[in-house]
């Protein structure tokens, strides 16, 4: 099974749960949301590409309701979900987005997305393709975690000697980079996150619970994990339990940017 089809399997499995533990996943639909209020957009057509069950769709459509996004998703289940949860008259397409954007989307007025990028085969070069359907004074309106997440799991598996066994997230600098060639940034953040949890194991349960977890690396043996949970750094802070804090952290990318008006 490729890693797609492992994504899709996943997040169609949890589908039905995804909101409920996808509190990360909100906060920045509505940071990006916010940024969306205002923004002067052209003529064309408006899309979240990625949009799962609807978060971000609809946190936008909440503060400008003038906006439907299309919602693109490879995930049937997420798209039935979001319609289930309020989805309203939002229309949404069935999509691989390792194919592209649909042709419905050239000259795009708005393109929204977040924690999607990261499950594209080559994100950067995806990233600026999104850019080039842009119309002259089109927005791009993005978050994705990057390869800053996760020091902490880094670190214990390299003391632990074995793999890591995260998903590898795109560099923030190579997709700043290549979306200055084609746009105008007027906003660009590198926003951390940190959640905590008794063990190390109890992150990667949340993480697959939400349906995220699939990896192009093979799982880890128990022993393996053993070694990975006593290698983890801990917290000095005591949990009220009396046991020190584990800690999981990401590094999430905001970029808003325009296509300037005289782009071919």
């Amino acid at each position: 099974m490729t890693l797609q089809e492992q994504v899709r399997e996943a997040f169609g499995r949890h589908a039905g749960s995804y909101e409920q533990r996808a509190s990360l996943q909100r906060a920045v639909a509505w940071r990006l949301a916010r940024h969306c209020r205002d923004l002067p957009l052209v003529a064309g057509p408006c899309a979240d590409l990625g949009a799962g069950s609807g978060l971000l769709s609809r946190a936008v459509q909440h503060l400008r309701p003038a906006l439907q996004p299309l919602r693109l998703d490879l995930c049937a289940e997420l798209l039935l979900q979001g319609a289930r949860d309020g989805g309203g008259g939002a229309e949404s397409l069935l999509w691989n987005l390792n194919a592209g954007l649909p042709p419905q989307l050239e000259q795009a007025s708005l393109l929204l997305s977040s924690f999607a990028l990261q499950w594209l085969e080559r994100p950067e070069e995806q990233l600026e393709h999104w850019c080039h359907h842009l119309a002259p004074g089109g927005w791009l309106v993005l978050a994705v975690p990057t390869a800053g997440s996760f020091p902490q799991w880094l670190q214990a598996a390299a003391r632990a000697g074995g793999p890591c066994s995260a998903l590898p997230l795109p560099d923030a600098g190579a997709l700043i980079d290549g979306t200055q060639r084609q746009l105008t940034l007027t906003a660009q953040q590198r926003l951390r996150f940190s959640r905590f949890a008794p063990t190390a194991l109890t992150f990667l349960r949340q993480i697959q619970a939400l349906g995220a977890g699939s990896t192009p690396t093979a799982p880890l043996t128990p022993g393996q994990w053993r070694r990975l949970e006593a290698a983890w750094p801990a917290e000095p802070a005591i949990h009220r339990s009396g046991q020190p804090r584990k800690r999981l952290t990401w590094e999430v990318l905001v970029l808003i940017g325009q296509r300037p008006a005289h782009s071919p």
